[in-house]
């Protein structure tokens, strides 16, 4: 099994899990002010919301205890995370579960990946990232459940944002 081999590493992988999981408030955020709370689907993703949000408030601990800077970009997801929730919701529920599924999907590669390199290097780390795998897979669950697979072009819209989680990623480990 690999390990994080330099600090540098270590601080790219906190610095991106932390703009993940800040963009996906901001897409909750985004397609929760579209629905409102009344909404049926509003109940789930509510609660995906608060599981972000622990999720941050964690990685931001963890950033400001390592003293990790936070990506440059974090002013534009903050507004890329709300747009596309809100234009997924705009779209209808299912859409919006569509989302869902697709940034999950790519969030499971992406602590899978990570949990990997960590090894036995760093273990809360590694306890914290499965964690909180578990918890996005649940929200992929949940998603699909909630009709993902039936939204408009679901296809296309699942590898337009996939590939845009992936651009994100890869951005936010280096800037």
């Amino acid at each position: 099994m690999n390990s994080i081999h330099s600090a540098q590493q270590l601080n790219s992988m906190i610095r991106v899990n932390q703009a993940g999981e800040f963009g996906a408030k901001r897409i909750y955020a985004g397609q929760l002010a579209v629905m409102g709370d009344r909404h049926p689907a509003a109940r789930s993703i509510s609660h995906m919301a608060e599981q972000e949000q622990r999720h941050l408030d964690a990685f931001d601990r963890i950033m400001a205890e390592r003293g990790v800077r936070p990506t440059v970009f974090h002013p534009f997801w903050n507004v890329a995370g709300y747009a596309l929730g809100a234009a997924t919701a705009v779209l209808g529920p299912e859409a919006a579960m569509a989302c869902t599924v697709a940034v999950e999907t790519e969030i499971d590669l992406h602590y899978s990946e990570q949990l990997e390199e960590l090894g036995d290097s760093e273990p809360e780390l590694s306890a914290l990232i499965a964690e909180f795998r578990a918890e996005e897979l649940e929200h992929k669950a949940t998603a699909l459940a909630e009709g993902a697979e039936r939204a408009p072009a679901y296809p296309v819209m699942s590898a337009a944002i996939r590939l845009g989680c992936r651009v994100a990623i890869a951005v936010s480990k280096r800037i």
